[in-house]
């Protein structure tokens, strides 16, 4: 069986899912990508704040529960020198890069989760080393240099049905008959009566 690298750019992703307007079931992700693979390793890279926002720590550790490993930096508020204005930024695709070949021979697939066309270079070294490149990402938001690059791309729009997040039902409210939706009458107590001596 093929080995598989899974390297997922999570602020890419969070982007794409903005644009579907669903949400990614990162654990139908990782089970749809793998399926035909031994998987040696997931990652997934992402930008923090400081402090990590509860909600944000508890993903990444259901994350971590799922098989990813977890790519973390805190993001940096930079100041513009012209404007004054400041803002937060953290970039991880050197970290990303930096895995993809550090591990190079544990995998014979690599399958990018990103549109980022910055990637296009280290695809193509990676293609010149004979792996088969897969990337994942929105059809919207894919760079053509890194479509161009790939084997293989496969959009997250086609794949709604099987790794979307599953809606959550609203409560479901029976109408019932008018009759029967009246409240009962309140039964009176029965009254005991004196007894005699």
């Amino acid at each position: 069986m093929l080995k598989l690298g899974l390297f997922v750019d999570g602020a890419n992703l969070f982007y794409a899912q903005r644009k579907l307007g669903w949400h990614i079931d990162y654990r139908r992700l990782y089970e749809y990508l793998s399926q035909d693979y031994h998987v040696y390793n997931a990652y997934y890279y992402t930008s923090v704040p400081v402090p990590v926002d509860p909600s944000l720590e508890g993903f990444l550790r259901a994350l971590t529960a799922m098989g990813y490993t977890v790519r973390r930096k805190m993001l940096k508020e930079i100041v513009d020198q012209e404007t004054g204005e400041t803002f937060r930024k953290a970039n991880l695709d050197i970290e990303l890069v930096i895995d993809v070949f550090n591990t190079v021979d544990l995998y014979d697939v690599a399958i990018l989760c990103t549109g980022d066309g910055d990637f296009e270079r280290a695809v193509e070294l990676l293609r010149s080393r004979g792996k088969r490149i897969i990337g994942v990402g929105s059809r919207e938001m894919a760079a053509y240099d890194l479509i161009n690059a790939v084997d293989r791309y496969i959009f997250l729009e086609d794949l709604r049905d099987i790794v979307g997040k599953a809606p959550i039902a609203p409560p479901v409210i029976v109408d019932r008959p008018a009759a029967e939706r009246e409240l009962p009458k309140p039964v009176e107590p029965e009254r005991s009566l004196p007894i005699p001596d």
